[in-house]
């Protein structure tokens, strides 16, 4: 782990805060850490890796990241169109034929023949920004799309990328290309993408061009044998309707039985890796100044912008619309602070996973913070409000 640096900043409010989530049993254990440009100005651990074997989590162990991938994904496409394999305004058809020629949902469709054509094609930029009208089958409880993505087991592991893009191929889309947003299995297709523009499995691209420049040893699709002392244990809350319920239930076949303890054949782009505190930090510190490059400057500011046609916003089924959040390429952009937000928060790029790993990177302060913590259903959760809340505060960002 690189070395924590002696600054003035005070983060003890930050330590008191994630441990009242462990104390009351909200959160097994929960990791948190801050860049200010490259220096390291917070790291801390709070709280158990294992709560039944009575392991304390150290700065070493390892998460599931689920959707934190997508950041990673969106990094390896923009590497194809650096490199001028990819126009983030191609279309998909040529690299994903079975995507040509959708078929659109109509409004108030009961089935999945009440169907029209698609105005255009899926372009490589609507994949990056989630207004392809693909969907997901995951928290679309309900519509029709989740009943047939479901009923096809479209996000089945034991699958690889290219047997997914078969599936997706006569399932028609939610709404046309751009014209809408909604958080889908477009990433997972980009992993595919990736595949085909490269001529490299998904997983040794990500090695070759990510993961060894930054010395990102213990990200992967799963972990060795050799390193499982290493990962969390895995919780739900005791009650999922009540987010702030006491309580923790152990999980230890989810979301499937061996899942990322043993190799899988989906290496999936949109939520498939573990890695740790040390590997998320040298991702974020590529978006910072003076960090080791991946990406060019003009595409590290293009992620971070918003690509949202005008009066397009987030929303999550069951949330609703999520107030001044536009989404860049790998993850959403504050337009304006909300209630939730840090007041000098403008400008920021973060995204996180439903186990409650979460990244945040303030282009304007220079600073970034990586949350890690092991509990199902916990993106954009209190407890991430809070970090960083006090983490801006902390840093004096104004």
């Amino acid at each position: 782990m690189t070395h924590l640096k002696p600054m003035s900043y005070d983060f003890a409010q930050v330590n008191a805060t994630m441990q009242k989530y462990v104390d009351r049993q909200i959160l097994a254990g929960v990791s948190t850490a801050v860049l200010k440009g490259q220096d390291l100005v917070h790291l801390h651990c709070a709280g158990w890796a294992d709560k039944e074997h009575d392991i304390p989590l150290r700065e070493d162990h390892l998460f599931r990241i689920f959707s934190n991938t997508k950041l990673i994904t969106s990094m390896a496409i923009l590497l194809l169109v650096e490199d001028g394999k990819l126009g983030l305004d191609d279309p998909v058809d040529p690299y994903i034929p079975q995507l040509a020629k959708r078929r659109v949902l109509r409004p108030d469709a009961r089935s999945l023949d009440d169907t029209e054509a698609a105005h255009s094609a899926i372009t490589i930029r609507q994949l990056l920004n989630h207004t392809s009208g693909l969907g997901y089958g995951l928290l679309d409880h309900g519509s029709l799309l989740y009943k047939a993505y479901n009923e096809r087991r479209v996000l089945n592991a034991f699958q690889t990328l290219a047997e997914m893009i078969t599936l997706l191929e006569d399932l028609p889309l939610n709404f046309h290309p751009g014209s809408a947003w909604q958080y889908s299995i477009a990433t997972d297709v980009l992993s595919r993408v990736v595949e085909v523009v490269s001529g490299r499995d998904f997983d040794q691209f990500l090695r070759l061009r990510i993961f060894n420049p930054l010395g990102m040893d213990d990200t992967g699709f799963y972990v060795p044998q050799a390193q499982l002392s290493r990962l969390t244990a895995y919780y739900s809350g005791a009650d999922p309707q009540n987010i702030l319920q006491r309580g923790l239930r152990r999980l230890d076949k989810s979301p499937y039985p061996g899942a990322f303890t043993q190799p899988v054949a989906r290496l999936s782009g949109g939520g498939g890796l573990v890695s740790s505190m040390h590997d998320m930090l040298a991702l974020m510190r590529t978006f910072l100044p003076g960090g080791d490059a991946i990406l060019k400057p003009e595409s590290m500011a293009l992620m971070m912008q918003n690509q949202l046609p005008a009066g397009t916003g987030i929303s999550f089924p069951g949330i609703g619309n999520v107030p001044n959040k536009g989404f860049g390429l790998g993850g959403a952009v504050t337009l304006q602070p909300d209630v939730n937000d840090p007041p000098a928060s403008a400008g920021e790029f973060e995204w996180g996973g439903i186990a409650g790993t979460h990244w945040w990177i303030s282009p304007r302060h220079q600073i970034a913070g990586v949350l890690m913590t092991q509990k199902l259903m916990s993106f954009w959760h209190p407890f991430s409000f809070d970090f960083k809340r006090l983490a801006y505060q902390a840093v004096g960002a104004k």
